[in-house]
């Protein structure tokens, strides 16, 4: 008897499980002391190789059924009203801060010249979109242990020209949110909430615990292989404001006025029978566009390896803690060489790193040479002084774009002496201790 296209499509998908199973699963090498310890790693099984040809035996390949349902499950996680995916979290920054400069703003809209308070310790696609729209990054130093925006110095960085904040909430460890969302709130101001290193990261504001992401006005992650979950390429931008959303979404796809899905038209019903601009009457709102926009979205491939993703999430945040809590135990005797990474206050980090920084006397290259040496992937905190980097060189010459508030001390000491390894859900026990045991030794050679 002939197959039905559904038993077909259940063969071909049992067949992929017993494949991911038997090649991916059961026959990965166990760890052995002095194997290679990725900063980072994917962590799947069978639900995500067979999410992945499901979409693809639909062939619907742009954003589709596994789009609305991923947006719909992280949206109810972080328990906020709109979530929007697209094809990275570079392209969620772009997009969150774009949405900032929509006329729909009105007298809160970001123009070009106008200010957005940041810091240079971090990720350059946090600040990219801002310097190429022409506004004007304000870079504020950093605190050690903790690796975030000094609150104290956010009075000094406001100016009249200030519209927002945009920053990013370090390797997991919150920022200061309350002494932020006051600073925004007392002056007007936008705040996004990068959080592209730190979904699953809680904070507790007025007695309420948040997450990160969420207290903001516009949220950002990132689902690239190292972060916290992954769907390969990808990131969501979300946010509890309709308009913004709206705003959100146009930006997204392609600057457009319609919000009919891919494939679907005339939701409104109202395709051929209004006017916009300068348009003629009538004129098909598919083509009417509100935005200079992109195409950011993602495909409902990524989206469907996102939605496995999700439902190992929860787990994979507290192995990330557990993996910390390990690694700090274990490297507790070490303070007289290096400082340790600590928790905001109020906070509940999803920890996406271990940030070491050596004291005085400690050769930060030396250190992280010997244990890359040993087989222990490291990596810097990211851009270090942004300021410092060729992409700044033609601004810095011509001492115009960007503004610094004060001496960026402890950002350019995390630039000298600061590196960090991983804690991802993928690490067994054996890897920290290893790691651990590791970093001893190089800080004693």
């Amino acid at each position: 008897m002939e197959k039905t296209q559904e038993q077909a499509r259940q063969e071909i998908l049992d067949l992929v499980a017993d494949y991911c199973r038997t090649y991916h699963i059961n026959n990965k090498k166990k760890y052995e002391p002095g194997d290679r310890i990725p900063y980072a790693s994917r962590v799947y099984d069978e639900a995500e190789m067979v999410n992945l040809v499901d979409s693809a035996l639909e062939f619907w390949l742009t954003s589709g059924r596994y789009t609305d349902e991923f947006e719909e499950k992280l949206a109810e996680y972080l328990d906020v009203r709109y979530c929007a995916l697209v094809n990275s979290g570079s392209s969620a920054n772009l997009v969150a801060f774009m949405t900032l400069t929509s006329p729909l703003l009105k007298e809160r809209q970001v123009k070009p010249g106008d200010e957005i308070i940041t810091v240079a310790a971090g990720f350059p696609t946090t600040v990219t979109p801002a310097i190429q729209y022409g506004a004007v990054p304000v870079f504020v130093d950093v605190t050690i242990p903790q690796y975030n925006i000094d609150v104290t110095k956010l009075e000094e960085a406001y100016s009249e020209k200030t519209k927002a904040v945009m920053i990013a909430h370090t390797l997991g460890n919150p920022f200061d949110l309350k002494a932020v969302k006051d600073f925004c709130d007392r002056h007007n101001l936008w705040l996004i909430e990068d959080n592209c290193d730190a979904l699953g990261s809680r904070y507790t504001i007025d007695g309420v615990k948040k997450f990160t992401g969420t207290v903001g006005d516009i949220g950002t992650s990132s689902f690239y292989p190292p972060h916290h979950m992954t769907m390969g390429e990808g990131g969501a931008v979300y946010t509890d404001n309709p308009l913004l959303n709206k705003i959100i979404r146009s930006f997204r796809d392609w600057g457009r006025d319609c919000v009919c899905p891919s494939g679907r038209d005339n939701l409104c019903g109202h395709r051929f029978d209004r006017q916009y601009g300068e348009l003629p009457l009538g004129y098909d709102h598919k083509y009417v566009y509100s935005h200079f926009g992109y195409n950011l979205k993602a495909t409902d491939l990524q989206a469907s390896i996102g939605c496995a993703q999700l439902d190992k999430f929860p787990g994979f945040v507290e192995r990330r803690r557990h993996n910390f809590d390990r690694l700090k135990a274990a490297l507790a005797d070490t303070t007289d060489k290096l400082i340790l990474p600590e928790p905001c206050e109020n906070s509940r980090p999803s920890w996406f790193g271990f940030l070491i920084t050596c004291k005085e006397g400690v050769d930060r290259n030396a250190v992280v040479q010997y244990v890359e040496k040993k087989g222990v992937q490291t990596r810097m905190l990211f851009a270090g002084n942004l300021t410092k980097h060729p992409c700044f060189d033609q601004m810095r010459a011509e001492k115009r774009g960007y503004r610094v508030v004060g001496e960026l001390t402890n950002t350019d000491r995390i630039m000298q002496d600061t590196f960090w390894v991983g804690v991802y859900p993928g690490m067994s026990d054996e890897m920290i201790d290893y790691m651990a045991a590791t970093i001893r030794e190089a800080i004693n050679q």
